[in-house]
């Protein structure tokens, strides 16, 4: 057996072999990807969309830039880009394959078609030349990856010089109390929601789960220099419950 063999990471508050956090991880986006887009609406209570408008406009999307979103999903983070874009082009990356259908079925995929990609990949093994494009986003899907150093290293790798990242992920409030308030609502409202809408409570389980388990802001403001980028910085959202990381080869 080989030392990574024998390497542990965090599922949830579950300790496993980082050899299957990917498979445990597309368990989860397999079973939850018809009700992902319905789910994040209640669960945020619509504030997710609040948060990605955030994004976008400290982003301020340019003509003709060339997009990834790794852990696109349904490519709601796409999307949006091209439309602040105008034009350029968007490729929607993703481990877990139904996600990827989901979002062509959604009604702006295909009047975007001609400015779309969609590929099955993983975040720390990149299938792209070094500096390809002008945006790496990340939205809600580092804290999945199994070593989210090397994804943040990947991202510094495809980007063309002069490129922008950023990171939109579930945080730590920088408040005690509020953080103890939230953390009632997450582990007691939302598993109960996934059972209710997505028939599945495991999944949502895991998925607060994951949140708590993610590095504080300025832990994941130091793992973003190291990957090597620069003027590095990060916004809170809605009290810390979320936050934008932003950085750039330099």
């Amino acid at each position: 057996m080989s030392d990574k063999d024998q390497t542990t990471t965090h599922f949830g508050f579950t300790t496993v072999p980082e050899a299957e956090k990917a498979g445990k991880v597309q368990g989860v986006f397999n079973s939850v990807a018809s009700k992902y887009d319905i789910m994040n609406d209640v669960m945020s209570m619509g504030i997710h969309r609040v948060w990605k408008d955030a994004m976008m406009d400290w982003l301020a999307p340019r003509p003709g830039q060339r997009l990834l979103d790794v852990a696109g999903g349904t490519g709601d983070i796409s999307f949006r880009f091209l439309k602040r874009a105008g034009h350029g082009h968007a490729t929607v990356l993703d481990l877990t394959e139904p996600m990827l259908v989901e979002g062509r079925k959604r009604a702006e995929a295909d009047q975007m078609a001609d400015s779309l990609n969609w590929v099955v990949g993983d975040a720390m093994a990149l299938p792209f030349e070094d500096n390809t494009f002008d945006v790496y986003t990340i939205s809600f899907g580092i804290r999945n990856v199994t070593r989210p150093q090397e994804a943040l290293n990947e991202a510094y790798r495809v980007l063309k010089p002069g490129g922008r990242l950023m990171v939109l992920e579930f945080s730590q409030i920088p408040n005690d109390m509020m953080q103890k308030v939230y953390d009632l609502y997450s582990f007691n409202i939302i598993p109960r929601m996934g059972q209710a809408i997505a028939n599945d409570r495991d999944s949502y389980q895991y998925l607060v789960e994951s949140i708590r388990k993610f590095p504080d802001q300025e832990t994941f403001l130091d793992m973003v220099k190291t990957a090597g980028f620069g003027n590095a910085k990060y916004r809170n959202l809605t009290l810390g419950i979320a936050a934008l990381h932003s950085g750039w080869k330099l």
